[in-house]
């Protein structure tokens, strides 16, 4: 029969709490969603989404394209399988486009 002592508990309790931690941090990126550019598109052209989801865009055309929704985000130019990703902090309607392709739109709505 082992006897516990002090360090042996301090182990566990510090494994206990990063697994109370990590745990929560992993399960909420199963709300995250994508977006391709496909064709001159950003498919869907719509999503709704809670509030602290993160949108990744990823751009699988041939040709750059950006994602820019006025004065809350503004990707990079992204080349062929270059991404951009925003995480959306507060509810309402985030309209965004192609700086590059202006008639390319796309909407979040946030809840």
């Amino acid at each position: 029969m082992k006897t516990l002592n002090r360090r042996d508990f301090g182990v566990d309790l510090g494994l206990a709490l990063a697994a109370a931690i990590l745990l929560p941090a992993t399960s909420a990126r199963a709300d995250d969603m994508d977006v391709h550019i496909d064709n001159f598109v950003f498919q869907p052209a719509e999503l709704k989404i809670k509030v602290g989801t993160t949108v990744t865009w990823t751009n699988r055309d041939d040709i750059p394209h950006t994602v820019v929704s006025a004065g809350k985000f503004r990707s990079k130019t992204l080349d062929t399988d270059d991404k951009f990703s925003f995480t959306f902090p507060n509810a309402g309607d985030y309209k965004y486009f192609c700086s590059l392709h202006p008639h390319m739109t796309g909407m979040i709505k946030v809840e």
